[in-house]
């Protein structure tokens, strides 16, 4: 697999801020530099201002690290019956046989020093945290060690072409999960249940599409006033029945191979009363609005205000009590992945930006609306990548 793209960008990365190298544990950046997304988050990358791009991975996950585009992939032990280690302990010494075939004088190093969020996609995954600084001094002879996390963040708000179509696969396999899983939508269905009937399709999809070596997802279901919650900080499918007339609100992050989607879709069970009618309209056109803003060049800020114009002029502006969206794809729902689609955002929109447009209206008591979907800049316009049940029409169930 090849992502020259990629790896050119890297390379222009290190040498603009003159690092010889730049170092990555976090999956997301591991990701980033070679194609390969670790499963428990103890592999490390290492990319060259040569653009040599070498991997350092557990014993059992190489056959997924050669589905990358490393130049070399090397290998180690996680742990044995011998001996109790630590992950840091384990990659110390193979780090350091790494590190002397790459350079042998002082070395000016970036890696990941702040915080930040990483999507989670296994039962655990390990984080080196302050303990690969001293890997780091330990292994290699430094002349510089700098925080990388601004350029990182810089590089995975851009995707390449290739990445691109990944991110589109994901979406794919997404709207399966949304076409299978809005049909069995009915009164007396508790959320839990619909909420598991949306998410099975996610890792199912392995079989239909045999390039992807690993997909799984979320899903959650709000209903009725519960969907009102849907602005806060996390979702949650409650054991509440679904009753005739709610609104149902299905919430979804899914990945196939580390690239991730943010899709949100809300259905009306039974004939839509005028106040749902109201509401929908509301916030398909405030969609409409941003789209339309959307294009190289134009500020991130824009396209909130576009869309937060259209619901504030329709009565709703309070109602609409988040940003209108953040970047999306080697992150999930970071609300500081760029582009941020924020009031106060300082982005500026460019080719490859791959995002989410969710405006919606919530009341509480009553119910939510967020209509969200993946969009990516091309060199006009705005492409979105999950065109699916987007009229108001295909949103109600059961009837």
């Amino acid at each position: 697999m090849s992502n020259s793209e990629r790896v050119e960008r890297i390379r222009d990365a290190l040498r603009k801020n003159k690092w010889d190298l730049v170092v990555c544990a976090l999956p997301m950046n591991v990701l980033l530099l070679s194609g390969y997304w670790p499963v428990v988050g103890t592999g490390v990358a290492v990319a060259s201002k040569e653009g040599k791009i070498s991997l350092l991975v557990p014993e059992d996950e190489e056959d997924l690290a050669r589905h990358g585009w490393a130049d070399e992939v090397r290998t180690f032990k996680a742990g044995s019956l011998n001996e109790v280690i630590t992950a840091s302990e384990a990659i110390r010494e193979p780090l350091k046989r790494l590190a002397r075939g790459l350079f042998a004088g002082p070395v000016r190093v970036g890696f990941e020093a702040q915080e930040t969020s990483e999507p989670a996609f296994y039962a655990a995954i390990h984080l080196y945290t302050e303990t690969m600084r001293e890997l780091l001094e330990e292994t290699f002879n430094i002349a510089a060690l700098t925080a990388a996390d601004e350029v990182l963040a810089h590089l995975r708000g851009c995707n390449t072409q290739f990445e691109i179509s990944r991110i589109q696969t994901a979406c794919q396999i997404a709207e399966t999960a949304f076409e299978h899983g809005c049909q069995q939508i009915r009164a007396g269905a508790t959320e839990v249940e619909i909420a598991a009937i949306f998410r099975e399709p996610l890792s199912a999809s392995v079989v239909d599409y045999p390039k992807v070596q690993r997909a799984d997802g979320f899903a959650w279901c709000m209903s009725g006033s519960n969907s009102a919650l849907a602005s806060g900080a996390y979702a949650r499918s409650r054991p509440k029945q679904i009753e005739w007339g709610d609104l149902v609100l299905v919430h979804c992050n899914s990945y196939a191979d580390g690239h991730w989607t943010d899709i949100t879709r809300t259905y009306f069970l039974g004939e839509l009363e005028q106040r749902a009618t109201q509401m929908y309209e509301a916030v398909f056109a405030a969609r409409e609005a941003a789209l339309a803003a959307i294009r190289p060049g134009v500020k991130a800020a824009d396209i909130d205000k576009a869309a937060r114009d259209v619901l504030e002029k329709r009565g709703f502006g309070h109602q609409f009590k988040h940003s209108t969206g953040h970047g999306v794809g080697f992150s999930a729902i970071s609300a500081n992945a760029r582009p941020r689609l924020h009031p106060k955002s300082p982005d500026i929109l460019q080719i490859g930006m791959v995002f989410n447009v969710e405006p919606a209206i919530y009341f509480d008591g009553y119910g939510g609306i967020r209509h969200c979907d993946m969009v990516t800049v091309t060199e006009g316009s705005a492409e979105v990548l999950t065109s699916f049940q987007c009229q108001i029409n295909e949103l109600q169930v059961g009837v």
